[in-house]
């Protein structure tokens, strides 16, 4: 072989730099990882290999066999992992091997950085894998050459220290070889029996042969293509943490097979664990499609609706074309009508789930309910079946317990026409809301939303089982009236009086004020008159920086209240502290509603007030 061009010397990337510094120093324990991670790499290429030959006809080295070669040296102590996939070529070593580009290398610092411990366990979920090999290796040299018939070889070469060196080298083969030189303490990982082992127990079913020093070590298995009852639990797991990168076992499984109206094998795993939860960005889709175990798409955007991006597996169907392209795919009626059933089978399972294990369904929800949350505000197909699967607390749930629409219409009152709701931050703050005194006056069960999605999904229904589903703190709410426990109301020509002088009082920020028909103990309550609930208008003010983005308000006002009563002298007297009172009466109201208002006048009023009371 001859040198194409002369050696040249680069610095790392500074986040890669910082990331080599920790694989070096920091993580100690599970260092036979790195070769997990290394054959994932290499299978990976293979994938993308295989595809190409069935898109591109121009492939070089077309007719190598697709496999994995280990070649190991005790005498040298030296480890190489070879590849007849994809390659790389010089440009795109350096964007995957020398800086953050496409590698996940941020994401994992940042983990690291929250106070995480160090594990390496994680490092192939950040795509980060390959630089695990320098946990046992005192240097790293990758041989590759790109399928691409004009591509030239390369050699890259560090010693994970702050630079690498990268030259082209002529007469290369297609695909990549990895050679370590390993640490004095890993000298081990030279001797084929540990090898071994360790393709045992991580790479069992990388779908290509996997050769220790010419003996084929692997028990190639499409084992989303078998009987379930084939299978075992150790199967199903080792398989999980294969194609997820997973070092845990999975929270939800479900593999099945049918016939109509597609052929289609599946195998679907729910993670454990939401790491988009958890703040580390969006997730990619974790799905690979294959045609009769011939990979298609590789963590396929096409398979499953966007809401499903958490799921891990397989999904295989014959009846896909091998050389379906990525434009035909998304446009493809074929595609869409396997999406269709894959998700239906999923949600129903799912159903299932949560009628048959509803502790399993609680833990799920826990961590994953942001997706289906998700999919019922946009998925319109499969939205009916999803509104099913959501869950809630209830002002006649336990702290903690969930409650489904089904369950709170089997147990609604036989008058009852509409399914009630309120939004709030926490149970406590709702408990504490005027907005529930009527219905616990009436013993009627209302609905505890959290999120603003909740209530965007909620009247986006408009109705369950042909019950109107309503939001307690809109104006049109009709209740029967309730105890007022103040004693007796306010006269008639006082209320009207009263409730003229406050809309004069507060202009604008009202609509209407009127008699309450629903409070019991509270003196005022602020109502929406149209359709949007006060947790849309909080996310509007957020949104907009603008406190005054809520509109106008309904205020009700309890006529039997103390405060009330003594407004109405006031007011009649034109005291000017009267003003003052109104205000802070409409602005407490606001603030039961979770609305934000401006602390600045609330302030410098209540010190008003204060300033009164004291004197």
């Amino acid at each position: 072989m001859t040198t194409a061009a002369p050696n040249e010397t680069r610095e790392f990337q500074a986040e890669v730099k910082q990331l080599l510094e920790i694989v070096i120093h920091s993580l100690y324990t599970d260092r036979e990882i790195f070769l997990r991670e290394l054959i994932s790499n290499a299978a990976d290429a293979l994938e993308k290999l295989r595809y190409q030959k069935i898109t591109n006809k121009e492939v070089l080295d077309a007719d190598l066999p697709l496999e994995i070669n280990i070649e190991l040296n005790d005498q040298d102590h030296t480890l190489s992992i070879t590849d007849t996939g994809i390659g790389m070529t010089r440009d795109e070593l350096v964007e995957n091997l020398g800086t953050i580009a496409h590698s996940g290398s941020k994401a994992f610092l940042q983990h690291l950085a929250e106070g995480n411990k160090p594990d390496v366990n994680l490092i192939g979920q950040f795509g980060v894998g390959f630089y695990s090999a320098f946990m046992v290796a005192d240097k790293v040299t990758v041989t590759t050459r790109s399928y691409r018939p004009e591509a030239v070889g390369c050699v890259w070469s560090s010693e994970g220290t702050g630079t690498y060196s990268i030259h082209e080298e002529e007469g290369l083969p297609r695909g990549t070889k990895i050679t370590l030189d390993l640490k004095e303490d890993a000298r081990e990982f030279a001797k084929p029996e540990t090898i071994k082992r360790i393709i045992k127990q991580y790479s069992s079913f990388v779908p290509f042969p996997i050769s220790v020093n010419g003996e084929k070590v692997n028990t190639i298995q499409a084992i989303w293509t078998k009987n379930k009852n084939e299978v075992s639990e150790e199967e199903y797991n080792e398989f999980y943490k294969f194609i997820a990168n997973a070092y845990d076992e999975p929270l939800m499984r479900l593999h099945f097979s049918v016939d109509a109206p597609l052929a289609i094998n599946a195998l679907l795993f729910v993670p454990k664990d939401n790491f988009e939860r958890l703040g580390f960005g969006r997730m990619e889709p974790g799905v690979n499609l294959y045609c009769r175990k011939v990979l298609i798409q590789s963590q396929s955007k096409d398979i499953l609706p966007e809401w499903l991006r958490f799921l891990k597996g397989v999904v295989d169907s014959e009846e896909l074309p091998l050389n379906i392209s990525r434009e035909t795919m998304q446009d493809s009626a074929l595609m869409s009508k396997l999406r269709r059933v894959i998700t239906g089978r999923f949600i129903k399972f799912l159903s299932e789930q949560a009628k048959d294990n509803p502790e399993k369904y609680k833990e799920f929800w826990q961590n994953f309910s942001m997706f289906i949350k998700e999919g019922a505000a946009t998925d319109f197909t499969h939205q009916k079946d999803l509104v099913k699967l959501l869950r809630f607390e209830s002002s006649k749930s336990e702290k903690g317990q969930l409650i489904s629409l089904q369950d709170y219409v089997k147990r609604m009152k036989e008058e009852q026409r509409d399914i009630y709701y309120i939004n709030g931050p926490a149970r406590e703050v709702i408990e504490a809301s005027p907005y529930l005194e009527a219905f616990r006056d009436q013993d009627m069960e209302v609905i505890y939303t959290h999120e603003p999605v909740d209530d965007y999904i909620l009247s986006q229904l408009g109705e369950f089982e042909g019950k109107k589903l309503v939001s307690i703190d809109r104006a049109d709410v009709e209740l029967p009236d309730v105890n007022n426990q103040n004693g007796a109301a306010l006269p008639e020509d006082k209320v009207k009086s009263l409730s003229q002088w406050l809309k004069q009082v507060l202009g604008e920020k009202v609509s209407e004020v009127r008699e309450s028909k629903r409070l019991s103990e509270s003196p005022a309550i602020v109502l929406n008159p149209d359709y949007v609930s006060s947790s849309i208008q909080r996310m509007m003010q957020v949104m907009n920086k603008d406190l005054n983005a809520i509109g106008p308000k309904v205020l009700e006002i309890n006529t039997g209240h103390p405060l009330i009563k003594r407004l109405s002298e006031l007011s009649e007297k034109n005291e000017p502290f009267a003003k003052i009172a109104a205000e802070q009466l409409f602005d407490n109201a606001l603030i039961s509603a979770g609305l934000i208002v401006d602390p600045r006048s609330i302030v410098q009023r209540m010190n008003q007030i204060l300033e009164r009371a004291l004197n």
